[in-house]
């Protein structure tokens, strides 16, 4: 029997996942979270196969909580589960120690399969992301040259928030962060990408469809 925890912090989205896996024979969901806090508290206290994880929940990135669980339970795989596209979080998440990666909207044709597939021992990516994944890690740092992909993990959400229209104040509290801190990755942001202005940053995202025009 597959073991499998839920974090996600929707409630209904949680309830639908848990729906889909009811008619499986092999797979078992035995626990729910629905931030990064709680996510760490079951992980610890329980015994999972497979973690299925949000990289969008409320607190810190989901890209650290990956590298913090994988550093603590190394042979836990996890599964992110994720509203955002594969070309625009997948390798990060592969690089931190994700074992797969499935869009929201493919989830009720593929999530089983998906937790099948990490629960054994194997990657659970589209091809195009695996190509990538194998020509980035063999060359020892991400090979796209594109300004985005010199953020740092955090700076990068961040920049994903603003280019979708969030304002400072509204990440600082959707993240657990100071506005300050949020400020100050702006500018770090600006800076890494050579723009002067938000707008700028969402003319970017647009062009590089890491966020619907």
């Amino acid at each position: 029997m597959i073991r499998t925890l839920i974090a996600d912090d929707h409630g209904i989205l949680r309830a639908g996942l848990k729906h889909i896996l009811h008619e499986t024979d092999d797979i078992v969901v035995d626990g729910e979270a629905g931030d990064a806090g709680e996510t760490l508290t079951q992980v610890r206290t329980g015994h999972w196969d497979v973690l299925v994880l949000d990289l969008s929940m409320p607190g810190r990135s989901g890209i650290e909580l990956i590298k913090q669980i994988k550093a603590e339970y190394p042979r836990l795989a996890i599964l992110v589960l994720s509203m955002y596209k594969e070309d625009i979080y997948a390798v990060r998440a592969l690089k931190a120690g994700a074992s797969g990666y499935l869009c929201k909207n493919n989830a009720e044709g593929q999530l089983v399969d998906a937790i099948r597939q990490v629960a054994g021992g194997r990657l659970f990516i589209s091809p195009s992301v695996a190509e990538r994944f194998t020509r980035d890690t063999l060359s020892g740092s991400i090979s796209d040259e594109s300004p985005h992909t010199r953020l740092s993990d955090r700076e990068y959400q961040i920049f994903l928030l603003l280019v979708r229209g969030h304002s400072v104040t509204r990440i600082a509290s959707q993240l657990n962060l100071s506005v300050k801190t949020v400020s100050t990755h702006r500018t770090s942001i600006l800076g890494k990408m050579g723009m002067s202005s938000t707008a700028e940053l969402v003319g970017y995202a647009v062009r590089r469809e890491l966020v619907e025009g």
